[in-house]
């Protein structure tokens, strides 16, 4: 399998702590994972990662490489041009049927599921390989390892209690 780590990246619909099934398939952790257009050295490894699990696929796709092969990385302008998080940004939804290993930046782990979250950033080790099930052929990314490095603006539309209540002090709730 063809294996990139990402550089930074942000972290969106972060099914990461509890395997959750998507339109009644089989349970598994998944990460969006929105890749600024910017990082030209994670999409060159992005792309290479790609060929080269079509080239491992030939066999997978009856010995050539079908014209509407369905790919992994996609474009947020186009794809999702109404969600602001996505602009200006690739996007690749990773998943793994084994719970990934999520760790600080000092590779420490995080045992926190409020640590890690839909709207934080962080790295991503994912692997690409060639599939072929019901007429559908392409290239899927499985998600390995998650690492964060900073916190973000929450994607998941709740807010979180310390930006709700810090600017509150305790005398203001006596009266």
């Amino acid at each position: 399998m063809s294996k990139v780590v990402t550089g930074k990246v942000r972290f969106s619909y972060a099914n990461i702590w509890t395997p959750k099934s998507i339109n009644g398939s089989e349970e598994k952790y998944s990460v969006s994972l929105i890749i600024p257009k910017s990082d030209a050295k994670t999409i060159e490894e992005i792309q290479v990662a790609m060929e080269e699990a079509k080239q491992e696929g030939i066999a997978k796709f009856g010995g050539k490489i079908p014209a509407n092969l369905k790919l992994p990385l996609r474009d947020g302008d186009i794809d999702r041009p109404d969600d602001e998080a996505y602009q200006g940004c690739y996007f690749i939804n990773a998943n793994s049927k084994d719970k990934p290993q999520i760790v600080d930046k000092k590779v420490k782990p995080i045992l926190d599921p409020n640590e890690v979250y839909s709207g934080c950033y962080g790295r991503a080790s994912i692997n690409f390989y060639a599939f072929n099930q019901n007429g559908n052929k392409g290239i899927a990314c499985g998600l390995g390892n998650l690492q964060k490095l900073e916190d973000g603006e929450p994607l998941s539309g709740h807010s979180r209690a310390e930006d709700d209540f810090e600017a509150y002090g305790e005398d203001d709730f006596l009266s």
